[in-house]
């Protein structure tokens, strides 16, 4: 692993920390972090080490990223030139707060697990989520359905009924009703072992008993065998239907059975309480905290989830609402705000295109469709008019998120690419949230350094390939055929060009 310390003299005079970071405010209140992950930034004002850990696909060689300055804001910039001209998942989320409590891939557990080989979790790709703090650029965690991070062996972190307290901030506009987009504490074995044996901040449509106001989505606890914000009212007017582009969670539990849910808008600086109380029936006073760690996944790895982490932490004791409003308000002067999802040439709304394969074999060939399905043809200018429309689509703006796009079929109005089980149909639109996010993606630089890769949004470790003539959204050297790494780079660039008709 190495260390990348050089950086343009913009981007360092660009640099800023705050005074203190989260955990030095917490320590500050008698409740210190035992466990703090982020991907975007320090969360201690004196930390100088990694942040998190990147693979890059193409020599499975890892690189640690850490903060531009001590204190301060994640080097993007550091991980994206690592990556260049191939692909990167993130392997490791560091714990800063020196205790070990490091969060890596989630193995196989009770419930469902990804796609790996080995049944563990998938790993989330390194570029799926950028931000910028204070105008630097930083990357989430992006959690699509079937990727997750854990850590079974951890140190100091409440077990019991012992008193904690916990936040995590999500992306506000991503999230689906699985199970189950947490962060926090739960079973040591991944398998469910009963009620009261979780306590973790939970954000999404979930209605595993409580809900909130509206129709969702909410910030929630997962305490296992319920999402709750509450005693056992179904429905707490308290906590509002989620509907900014961040949101901070925070839990907290102590002895004598006290709990508390509260959230709000980071970039506000804004916290409410939506309960404090006693806790839920049956069996979950007293607590019976294990002590795991967990992002994006249930405790019995249950991993249908999808949504975005920034930052989190836990505590030792139950830290006062005033300490939790001071934390909102570092997380706000973290300077929070939303970037460009796409890059490259630009593949613009209201264009009308085509994509031609780079992959020396098939330079002749274009994305088209036969029915539903899609492949590649040879197409030239003697092509016929049916053949040159099935070759040629719309650039429309993303049905899932209108940060990237979508493609709809010129010979086919209303009908669109999409993935389902990672292979490329063109379908009609059917309105519904998961065919707009499977329908949606985002351009980027050329992996093999030509025109465009063109990678989803909802899963965006898969891009746009050709393999044996047909459409995949296909992963670096994933489980399937497709996903093999040989000639993965050229099969998924593309030259973007002019619609045939």
């Amino acid at each position: 692993m190495s260390r990348f310390s050089t950086l343009s003299a913009l981007v360092v005079l660009a640099a800023t920390s705050v005074a203190a970071g989260p955990c030095d405010i917490y320590a500050s209140g008698g409740t210190p972090c035992v466990a703090a992950h982020s991907t975007t930034r320090a969360l201690y004002s004196a930390y100088d080490g990694a942040l998190y850990q990147i693979l890059r696909d193409s020599d499975q060689v890892t690189v640690d990223i850490y903060p531009i300055e001590t204190g301060g804001v994640a080097n993007g910039p550091a991980s994206q030139d690592f990556c260049v001209d191939t692909t990167c998942v993130i392997t490791t989320i560091y714990d800063q707060s020196g205790k070990g409590n490091h969060l890596t891939q989630a193995p196989p557990g009770g419930a469902a697990t990804g796609t790996d080989p080995n049944g563990y979790d998938n790993q989330a790709a390194a570029f799926g989520a950028p931000v910028t703090l204070n105008g630097l650029l930083a990357f989430g965690v992006f959690i699509a359905p079937g990727t997750g991070y854990r850590n079974d062996a951890t140190n100091g972190i409440a077990t019991g009924d012992a008193a904690e307290g916990m936040y995590a901030v999500f992306d506000g506009t991503h999230y689906n009703g699985g199970c189950c987009m947490d962060y926090g504490n739960a079973e040591v074995s991944a398998h469910d072992t009963g009620n009261g044996h979780m306590e973790a901040v939970y954000f999404g449509l979930g209605t595993g008993f409580a809900t909130g106001a509206g129709s969702g989505p909410w910030i929630l606890a997962d305490l296992e065998n319920g999402l709750y914000v509450g005693d056992n009212t179904a429905v707490n007017e308290n906590d509002p239907a989620v509907t900014s582009r961040f949101i901070t969670g925070f839990v907290k539990g102590e002895p004598g059975n006290q709990w508390a849910v509260r959230g709000g808008d980071p970039t506000t600086g804004n916290v409410a309480t939506y309960y404090s109380g006693v806790r839920p029936s049956p069996d979950y006073n007293p607590m019976s905290k294990e002590g795991a760690i967990i992002l994006g996944i249930g405790g019995d790895n249950s991993d249908a989830s999808q949504g975005t982490f920034y930052e989190g932490v836990m505590t030792t004791g139950y830290p006062a609402d005033d300490i939790e409003n001071q934390v909102q308000q570092n997380i706000q002067a973290a300077g929070y705000a939303v970037t460009s999802l796409v890059s490259g040439p630009a593949v613009s709304v209201g264009s009308a295109v085509s994509f031609q394969a780079t992959t020396a074999c098939c330079t002749t060939r274009y994305i088209a469709h036969s029915g539903d399905e899609v492949n590649t043809q040879v197409v030239d200018s003697s092509s016929d008019s049916a053949l040159k429309l099935s070759a040629s689509w719309n650039v429309v703006t993303g049905l899932g998120n209108s940060g990237c796009v979508s493609f709809e079929s010129r010979d086919t109005p209303g009908s669109y690419i999409r993935h389902s089980g990672f292979e490329l149909y063109v379908d009609a639109n059917d309105g519904s949230a998961l065919f707009g996010t499977d329908a949606t993606w985002c351009p980027q630089s050329g992996i093999n350094g030509e025109g465009n890769s063109i990678r989803s949004w909802s899963y965006p470790a898969h891009y746009f390939r050709h393999y044996n003539a047909i459409g995949y959204a296909a992963s670096n050297g994933g489980p399937s055929d497709f996903d093999t790494t040989t000639l993965f780079v050229n099969d998924t660039t593309w030259i973007v060009g002019a619609a045939w008709a």
